[in-house]
């Protein structure tokens, strides 16, 4: 299909019902300008917190690869803040490029979140993991698979919103345990993007709001 603001032919599983389709990159364009300065602002110590405040600017939809990023990074800002020795900003720029290659869809396609993919990538990022090295290497695919475990539990259809809070409670627990740098998690995570999502399971979503 070729993308309504770029152009380009890209091959791809869905386009909207009047048959427009808009590509990975140009859809997560500006969200990712948004991830990326709020997560290297934030002081916040509360990555779920830092996520939330980052949903609400209408730039980050409901759905779409920008939480392939958004994931990893509002973990990233969170575990600086708590004292986790990185450079935060080159973190979040390899963070970024990372993040930009998972495609959309690859949940449903793939079998394989890219918000619990996203946990992973930040675990090899922080942890310096490669191929090549050892323990690293296992923990950045141990926390993967823990996402994907805790994400595969609650079911489908797909929820963007759903499966970032399940991630980053996640990785929040994982680090704790692991590394034993804290982050802070609220007590109760409340969605607020129930109405804007066609497939929202409700009360079946231990995150619903009934608004």
């Amino acid at each position: 299909m070729e993308c309504s603001i770029c152009h380009k032919s890209v091959e791809s599983y869905a386009s909207c019902e009047d048959g427009h389709y808009v590509c990975d990159e140009c859809h997560a364009k500006k969200g990712i300008e948004v991830i990326m300065e709020g997560c290297l602002k934030s002081q916040s110590k509360n990555p779920i917190q830092i996520m939330q405040e980052l949903m609400e600017d209408p730039y980050i939809y409901m759905h779409g690869p920008e939480h392939h990023i958004m994931v990893g990074a509002v973990l990233i800002a969170a575990y600086d803040n708590c004292g986790g020795k990185i450079d935060r900003e080159q973190a979040l720029r390899e963070m970024k490029k990372r993040g930009s290659t998972y495609p959309g869809g690859s949940c449903g396609l793939w079998g394989a979140c890219g918000a619990a993919v996203s946990t992973g990538m930040f675990i090899s990022i922080i942890t310096k993991a490669t191929p090549l090295t050892g323990n690293s290497w296992g923990m950045a695919n141990e926390m993967t698979s823990r996402s994907l475990a805790e994400i595969a539990r609650l079911s489908g259809p797909r929820c963007c919103k759903r499966n970032s809070f399940t991630a980053v409670k996640t990785a929040v627990e994982y680090v704790g345990e692991k590394l034993g740098i804290i982050m802070e998690l609220p007590g109760e995570i409340k969605c607020e993007f129930s109405l804007e999502n066609k497939q929202c399971k409700k009360k079946a979503c231990p995150y619903y709001r009934n608004v």
